[in-house]
């Protein structure tokens, strides 16, 4: 398909453009009335000059006979021959003729056609006659005999040429100005149509901000209003489209009092977190609730309760604002979650107990003179503990620190530590970009219309004592460390070797949220893609929807710079986070990849089945395609399929490979 749109645009770039032919059509007809013209003034001029010639032929003819016959006598030999010789050598005459009546020349002088000063090529094409003047020489009653006269063509021809010159000079500059004059107008004329075009490429490109200003004829001012009107509906209809899904996924997946997740968005998102098998990362989950909230709702009313989640969500919101990768969501009544990934137990003590201790402040200072409290229970991630579990075990954690008196933390199981602590991580991560132990395993991204995959989503993994840590694991402490950049510096090397290898087989990574705010990263990788080449036009990178969030402006350079190479890019964990639509309209990307908790369970969530079905309709509109991740089940890709989806991933299509395995060819 994109092999026919490029020869489709290869061919129309051949075909003149309206402009040119206007200009063709407009010289030629400009160039063939100055030919004309010019034609008949030579046509002219050329008569003019012959007959002048002619003219002077009779003049002389004519002088020459009278003085023979009056002044001179014309039976004299020698007298004939003087009045002749005086006459020729004015140079004015190609020859001289005196003859009697047997024909017999009595006197005479006559030259050859050279050393006249124009082009012979001119002399050639003009081709002036030579008429024969005649007269009689009489002497009384008596004719003696009769004079032939031929002019000099010389000066005709000279004159011919002057006038011809000037006749060229001047329609060249006349047919120069004139379409010179042609072109300005034409252009300023038909100037709208290039903007138009434009406009209609940007279209073309579900670009709908393009305007075109610029006015003309009415005719075309018509249509230029008719394209900016039409551009606008456009535009109004996508962010129409835009608002109506964003207000969709915060009506099911956010909470309507505090704005943060729902229950149910919070438990699947956490499900993805917590028992992926390539993504499931370290971290801890903690659950805090306000003390008797039931009794301030009984008290202060149902508004002031309202005000008071507000106030504390507030205070959930910059938590997790100031940790990567963090979510929270609302359970129930004054009971919140937070999940922080790439976390160990000691510093989630201390950040739970700074923030239950700023919560015990809002909550008392709003429910003074009520006796308050804020309990909190944390859960750490263990291997073989599924969401349910470290719920349970963080629930348990909150029980215990309810028993205790005021407000509190307790941690669950802390005698129990499932990873190594921070300094290991450190060594174990620097260790690895240090020494290039990055190992690179794919996974297939599936369409069911094709027989190979779309590209193969790579994943990091770091080969060390302990065997295969995965990217799950290391990569939110790496982020936590400033080493991502780092990382993702050695993963684009080895994903860009590996494309060498097999340049026919499509590699796409996803980049963490430092590095797409690195400067200096982002410079590195962009001439890391220039020295690639081609290859490069096979790498898909992957932007979070957070990066793009929280850093704009950064996400924007990379993003245009990366289009401008031919490199395709997507934004990846579509759907989290509430992030607002409009940088799809800013921005333009080739593909979405929706996040897993919007796919679990799909055949039977109808919430997140619409949901997914609407980003469809509204990314296919803009000519971008989308892709779902975690497809655990048969039947959450048979619904992807009917929707139409343009990928689909997970361990039910394929999982993920070892990419050193040379099978990965096949």
């Amino acid at each position: 398909m994109a092999r026919k749109q490029f020869i489709k645009q290869r061919s129309q770039r051949g075909v003149a453009t309206l402009r040119t032919i206007l200009l063709i059509l407009t010289g030629a007809l400009l160039i063939t009335l100055l030919a004309a013209v010019f034609v008949t003034s030579y046509g002219y001029f050329r008569d003019y000059v012959s007959d002048q010639l002619a003219g002077h032929a009779r003049d002389g003819a004519t002088a020459i006979g009278l003085s023979l016959s009056n002044a001179i006598d014309g039976r004299d030999p020698v007298a004939a021959a003087s009045l002749i010789d005086s006459v020729f050598d004015s140079g004015r005459y190609l020859s001289i003729s005196y003859r009697n009546h047997q024909d017999e020349q009595i006197a005479g002088r006559a030259m050859t056609l050279q050393n006249i000063a124009v082009p012979s090529w001119f002399r050639s094409l003009a081709d002036l006659p030579l008429p024969v003047a005649e007269a009689e020489v009489v002497r009384g009653w008596s004719r003696l005999g009769t004079v032939q006269v031929i002019s000099h063509p010389g000066r005709a021809y000279q004159d011919l040429w002057r006038i011809t010159v000037g006749l060229t000079t001047s329609t060249a500059i006349i047919g120069g100005l004139g379409l010179f004059a042609v072109f300005l107008l034409l252009r300023r004329t038909l100037q709208p149509l290039l903007a138009l075009e434009d406009q209609a490429r940007a279209l073309g490109q579900r670009d709908f901000r393009k305007r075109v200003s610029v006015t003309s004829t009415r005719e075309i001012n018509q249509v230029t209003e008719a394209m900016n009107r039409m551009a606008d509906d456009l535009g109004q209809l996508f962010e129409g489209q835009a608002k109506l899904i964003q207000h969709l996924r915060r009506v099911n997946n956010e909470d309507a009092v505090t704005g943060l997740a729902s229950r149910s968005a919070f438990d699947q998102r956490l499900k993805v977190e917590v028992e992926s098998e390539e993504k499931a990362a370290p971290g801890m989950l903690i659950l805090i609730q306000l003390a008797d909230f039931a009794g301030y709702n009984q008290a202060y009313g149902r508004n002031d309760a309202d005000r008071l989640l507000l106030r504390v969500a507030s205070v959930v919101s910059d938590f997790v604002n100031q940790h990567a990768g963090a979510f929270a969501g609302r359970r129930t009544g004054a009971e919140f979650a937070i999940f922080l990934p790439g976390v160990m137990a000691a510093d989630a003590g201390v950040w739970c107990r700074q923030l239950v201790a700023d919560l015990d402040g809002v909550y008392a200072d709003l429910a003074s003179p009520i006796d308050t409290a804020v309990h909190a229970g944390l859960a750490k991630t263990l291997e073989g503990r599924g969401a349910r579990e470290l719920m349970a075990a963080a629930d348990e954690a909150l029980r215990t620190a309810q028993n205790r008196n005021g407000s509190g933390c307790h941690l669950a199981d802390p005698e129990r530590d499932g990873h190594h602590n921070l300094e290991t991580w450190r060594v174990i991560i620097s260790q690895a970009i240090r020494q290039r132990t990055l190992a690179l395993w794919l996974q297939p991204m599936v369409n069911e219309g094709r027989l190979m995959p779309v590209y193969h989503q790579v994943f990091s993994r770091i080969d060390s004592a302990e065997g295969s840590l995965k990217a799950g694991t290391f990569v939110p402490l790496a982020e936590r460390f400033g080493l991502i950049a780092d990382l993702d510096r050695l993963l684009i090397e080895r994903v860009l070797e590996r494309l060498r290898t097999f340049p026919d087989q499509p590699l796409a990574i996803t980049l963490g949220n430092a590095s797409v705010a690195s400067e200096s990263f982002r410079s590195d990788m962009l001439a890391q893609l220039d020295q690639a080449g081609q290859l490069a036009g096979n790498l898909w990178i992957g932007i979070s929807e957070q990066a793009i969030h929280h850093h704009r402006t950064a996400a924007g350079l990379l993003v245009r710079a990366l289009g401008r190479r031919g490199v395709p890019v997507l934004v990846d964990r579509f759907g989290v986070g509430g992030v607002p639509f409009s940088y799809l309209r800013n921005l333009r990307f080739q593909g979405l990849r929706i996040d897993n908790s919007f796919i679990h369970d799909i055949d039977t969530h109808e919430d997140n089945r619409f949901y997914v079905e609407s980003v469809l309709a509204i990314a296919h509109s803009r000519g971008v395609k989308v892709f779902a991740t975690g497809v655990e089940t048969a039947a959450e890709y048979s619904v992807l399929c009917q929707l139409g989806i343009d990928g689909a991933m997970g361990y039910h299509l394929g999982r993920p490979f070892a990419a050193d395995n040379q099978q990965t060819g096949d």
